[in-house]
């Protein structure tokens, strides 16, 4: 019997030559998705992800299972809105898939010893590339353009980061010799810096929080002209601050007008860029923020809440993502983040290990 959910993509797809509800299989519904989801932002959003919706409903068990258990009928959302998202906490304790397929990377989370790290299985290593590629040019332009700094301790010394994966591959893009890794290795940053500076040639100085704050009271120097990226964390190296106070201690310490962050996850394959504000989520990526103590309670947008991720791009594994992370949606669709929250309660959810 020919499901709801493929009968309706054969509705869709009824003027089309040779599509009936019996040749809409696996992969031919997956590969109309990714076309449609590397469309955007020129497709409808909303329609393009309740269709993804309705494909992991069908294909994945795991997220399957947790509309059962909180009885959703994936036939009756209609909304953005009423799509359940599933706990961030599962991918501690599941592999999870939409469809049979063998991961050609696993990507995994940093945390401190005795946490159990998240995993996030990665069907397509190119599919990642194209989605940050995409993502990094919306907000700053061609890749080639731009000489990349890495200063990625504690993610270069592990393996499975999906950070180190994307600024790996950026540095690849770059048409500049000087783009690279610098792990401890500071004089040589030091030395990088100052000759891109003088050169003027675009430059990213693209860092996790307590190495750069690092490099700021052991080199503070003037970086005016050279974009200063955080991606946030301190990784247990430095006592946590606030993203207002860390990025005030940079532009002192800088002298640049702004500092810009990288908003990414382990579980996520799409990112979010700010230029010193709001961030700017990827043309895959939508964030609507839930009451903490709600997780089917959507917030108007200004409110407080935990955010929410759509991501498209991951149309292999889930697409929708209660985070612990806090901060509050704008109507135009960019967003801040505001800290975590303290503890995770998972609401309505049995699929916990016990």
């Amino acid at each position: 019997m020919v499901s709801p959910e493929i009968f309706q993509l054969y509705i869709l797809n009824r003027n089309r030559p040779l599509v009936n509800p019996f040749t809409l299989t696996f992969e031919s519904i997956r590969h109309r998705l990714k076309n449609r989801i590397q469309s955007l932002p020129d497709e409808d959003f909303e329609a393009t992800a309740l269709e993804v919706f309705r494909f992991q409903a069908e294909y994945n068990p795991l997220y399957a299972q947790y509309l059962e258990l909180v009885q959703v009928e994936p036939g009756q959302v209609h909304a953005l809105e009423k799509i359940p998202f599933l706990p961030i906490e599962l991918f501690k304790h599941y592999d999870i898939q939409t469809g049979t397929w063998t991961p050609e990377r696993v990507f995994t989370s940093s945390g401190t010893t005795g946490q159990i790290a998240s995993r996030h299985l990665l069907r397509d290593p190119n599919w990642y590339r194209l989605q940050a590629r995409r993502t990094f040019a919306q907000r700053y332009g061609p890749l080639e353009d731009y000489c990349f700094l890495a200063l990625l301790p504690s993610y270069l010394e592990r393996s499975g980061s999906s950070l180190v994966f994307m600024a790996e591959d950026f540095i690849g893009q770059s048409s500049y010799a000087a783009s690279g890794f610098y792990l401890y290795d500071t004089e040589a940053l030091v030395k990088a810096l100052s000759q891109c500076r003088q050169n003027r040639i675009p430059t990213i100085l693209l860092g996790v929080s307590f190495a750069l704050l690092d490099l700021a009271e052991q080199h503070p120097m003037d970086l005016e002209g050279i974009i200063l990226m955080e991606t946030g964390g301190m990784k247990g190296r430095r006592e946590e601050i606030t993203r207002e106070a860390l990025q005030e201690q940079l532009r002192q310490a800088f002298g640049v007008p702004a500092v810009h962050s990288e908003y990414g996850m382990t579980e996520l394959l799409s990112q979010a860029y700010s230029t010193g504000g709001y961030f700017q989520p990827g043309p895959a990526m939508r964030v609507l923020a839930r009451e903490a103590t709600d997780p089917f309670a959507i917030q108007a947008p200004g409110k407080n809440g935990a955010l929410n991720i759509i991501d498209l791009a991951n149309v292999d594994t889930v697409s929708f993502i209660a985070t612990d992370d806090l901060g509050r949606g704008q109507p135009d669709g960019a967003f801040e983040v505001l800290g975590r929250l303290d503890h995770s309660d998972i609401r309505g959810c049995n699929l916990m290990v016990e």
